[in-house]
């Protein structure tokens, strides 16, 4: 029996799986690393937290399963996107990274809008310019750390760190090309146009692959430090939105899945890239060699809910305690008993403003339309369903572009019956439920490596890999009930969009 390695690493910590080649779920590991927040918008990781991550689970793995590292067949990985991890020529660090959620290159991306329009910037990269991207954190080195950028040899990202780390090669795949906005998504290969206007030299992005790419193998100094043997294959792998692609098994046009975490987004496949002609949504290049990832990402779904939690169900957080249950079991009961439009009672999910669709960094949270009669399952439920109408707004610019019939659920949003049932209600489409709910990315990670390194002969392996559990169909009732609701929250929106601006202020 042969095995795959799958790390996944993440905002908050690096999860290693270890796959059987036939799909099972062998065992997995999480080491957890820090993250640093400071001048209101700026986030980094050290390089270093992430090796360390990777070898420590590496080798708890090993020892806790028993398995020979001669048996694993490949390592691939699974990794956050949009940071910049600048290098020197030795792969060693010049600084910490600047995450995904780091946004001080505002004045770079401005830079930017002088030389291209945001339309003919979205149609190269198929994504905004914007201070979010690694590009333009690449950038904010150059104007404010000028001796970091004179020594920098190559911008990285989590995965790529760790694949140099295995292998002494310095190389990255399209999807984490593309989360640097300078990635031609229709040549998958760096545009020399967007470089030359953020004036970058393209020497210091490192050579871009697909992600079934085999970077080489195991050095003997790496394999000392991760308990791993000599030579065994690294393949590149992708970032962490495309292997979800992979995982959920959105391999081919129209499959499509919705991915309920602390953000949320809603992806599907194309063989063409597709622009919204508002540029509500992104284009990706697909972890799929040749494919598309369609995708609109909200800022706060899960972590609406979880807001919710924290602050008005502290009672159930203490009942459930006491109880030996989940706060969110007994929140779920209390929704249950709500029909649904939550008896008038609209939410607006903004906490943290809005990426897709609204694109509104200064929207906030509100609940609207609450009356002596809103119960507290009203107002709980009004959360979830101003979650979905989010999305839904997005999954309405998708099907414009794909014809999409079923969606596959999954998060830790979608644990709870009563929120997909209100995904399906709501999207008024059938909505899948897989029987692993949160490992998309590992899975997706380790059909990648084994398709690499040919012992899968193509991506319909995830299908080995994934179970359904359950389905739920839309209620016709309640399908009914929610288009008058969905009218109502986009007008709750546009009535308050300037209110929040003027507050913001």
């Amino acid at each position: 029996m042969k095995y795959i390695l799958a790390h996944d690493l993440g905002t908050t910590g690096n999860k290693a799986t270890l796959f059987s080649e036939d799909g099972n779920l062998i065992d997995s590991e999480v080491y957890s690393y820090d993250t640093h927040y400071f001048n209101d918008t700026w986030v980094e990781q050290n390089a270093d937290d992430w090796w360390k991550a990777v070898c420590n689970t590496s080798k708890n793995l090993i020892a806790v399963t028993g398995v020979n590292p001669n048996d694993i067949a490949v390592i691939s990985f699974s990794g956050q996107m949009m940071g910049c991890l600048c290098v020197d020529k030795q792969g060693n660090p010049l600084r910490p990274s600047m995450i995904w959620a780091d946004q001080r290159a505002l004045d770079q991306a401005k830079q930017i809008e002088k030389h291209i329009s945001q339309w003919d910037f979205y149609q190269i990269a198929g994504h905004r310019n914007a201070a979010s991207y690694g590009m333009q954190k690449l950038m904010w080195v150059r104007d404010n750390e000028p001796d970091v950028y004179k020594k920098t040899y190559k911008t990285l990202n989590a995965k790529d760190y760790a694949v140099f780390k295995l292998t002494g090669k310095f190389y990255t795949d399209y999807s984490d090309g593309n989360s640097n906005t300078c990635l031609d998504i229709n040549k998958f290969e760096w545009s020399d146009d967007i470089l030359r206007y953020a004036d970058i030299d393209i020497d210091k992005m490192p050579e871009v692959k697909p992600s079934t790419f085999n970077a080489g193998g195991v050095t003997a100094e790496a394999a000392a430090e991760c308990g791993l043997a000599v030579g065994t294959p690294v393949v590149l792998g992708a970032g962490d939105g495309l292997t979800a692609n992979v995982g959920a098994g959105s391999i081919s046009p129209g499959k499509t899945f919705c991915c309920m975490g602390t953000s949320a987004w809603i992806a599907t496949t194309s063989e063409t890239p597709i622009y919204d002609e508002k540029m509500r949504t992104v284009t990706w290049a697909h972890a799929v060699p040749g494919l598309y990832a369609l995708n609109g990402t909200m800022q706060y779904a899960g972590g609406s809910y979880n807001w919710l939690k924290n602050t008005i169900c502290t009672k159930e957080i203490a009942d459930a305690e006491a109880l030996g249950q989940s706060p969110y079991d007994l929140m779920n009961a209390q929704i249950a008993e709500s029909s649904a439009g939550a008896n008038g009672v609209v939410f607006l999910p903004y906490l943290l403003g809005e990426r897709a669709p609204r694109w509104d960094p200064y929207a906030k949270g509100a609940f609207i339309g609450i009356k002596p009669e809103t119960t507290r399952g009203d107002m709980l439920r009004s959360v979830l369903e101003g979650a979905t109408m989010n999305l839904a707004i997005i999954l309405d610019i998708l099907q414009t572009k794909v014809s999409i019939t079923e969606i596959m659920a999954l998060g830790g949003g979608a644990k709870g019956a009563i929120w997909r049932q209100i995904m399906a209600d709501i999207y008024n489409t059938k909505i899948t439920v897989p029987s692993i709910l949160e490992e998309a990315g590992s899975m997706g990670a380790a059909v990648i490596g084994g398709v690499g390194v040919g012992l899968y002969k193509d991506f319909s392996a995830i299908e080995q890999f994934i179970n359904i559990k359950s389905e739920h169909l839309p209620n016709p009732d309640a399908v009914q009930a929610y288009k008058s609701v969905r009218k109502h929250f986009d007008a709750c929106y546009d009535a308050l969009k300037d209110v929040f601006f003027e507050m913001s202020k």
